[in-house]
Order: C-alpha cells, then sequence, then structure tokens
C-alpha cells in the first residue's frame, strides 16, 4: 500500500539526507574502528616483548590474559552466529586479538 502523495514527496526528501549522514557517520566508525583494532593489535608487542628480554612473567597475571582470549573467541563465535554464520571484518579482528593475547598467554607460561 503506498502513502498518499501529499505525504509522499516530503518523505522522500528526507530519508536522503539521513541517510547521507548516517553513511558518513557508519564511515567514520569504520574507520575509528580499525584504527583503535590496529593500535590495539600492536599495543600486545611491548608486553610480549618486555616477556622475552627480561625473561620473567611473574608481573603479568595468566588469569587475565586467558580471560581476554576467551572474551575475544567468544566474541568472534556470537558475532559469527548473529551475523547468518558469515565472516565478516569484526570477526576477523575478534580473531586476531585472541591470537594475539594466546602468543602473550604461552610467552607468560614459557617463562613461569
Amino acid at each position: 500500500m503506498n502513502p498518499p502523495a501529499s505525504i509522499a514527496p516530503p518523505l522522500a526528501n528526507a530519508v536522503p539526507r539521513r541517510i547521507g549522514w548516517r553513511a558518513w557517520y557508519l564511515r567514520g566508525l569504520t574507520w575509528a574502528f580499525m584504527l583503535f583494532t590496529t593500535a590495539r593489535l600492536v599495543a600486545y608487542a611491548p608486553t610480549v616483548w618486555a616477556i622475552v628480554l627480561s625473561r620473567d612473567s611473574s608481573q603479568h597475571s595468566l588469569w587475565t590474559w586467558l580471560t581476554w582470549v576467551g572474551a575475544n573467541v567468544t566474541m568472534a563465535a556470537w558475532l559469527y552466529e548473529h551475523n547468518g554464520q558469515r565472516l565478516d571484518k569484526a570477526i576477523g579482528v575478534s580473531l586476531a586479538n585472541a591470537a594475539a593475547c594466546l602468543l602473550t598467554t604461552v610467552v607468560i607460561l614459557w617463562y613461569r
């Protein structure tokens, strides 16, 4: 059922503006997500490097790093299931974070 002609033109004119703003917002949000995700992945390196150089992992909580591995893996699984069992960038990011946390966990265990 189509709306009356007197309602359709104003609504038709309002929708592109809203979609245009939303498209810019979503584009900006995507770039911010990618920027902070990249920074987060890079931020794991100093911790791993410090443990390897000092050969001392006693200052790092194994429980915390295992929790982060689990949180990232389950987030990837949750996204996968809620995305129609299709992979996307967000799932890849969660798995990359899980891998970085797992690497840190392995390094902590190696030096314990």
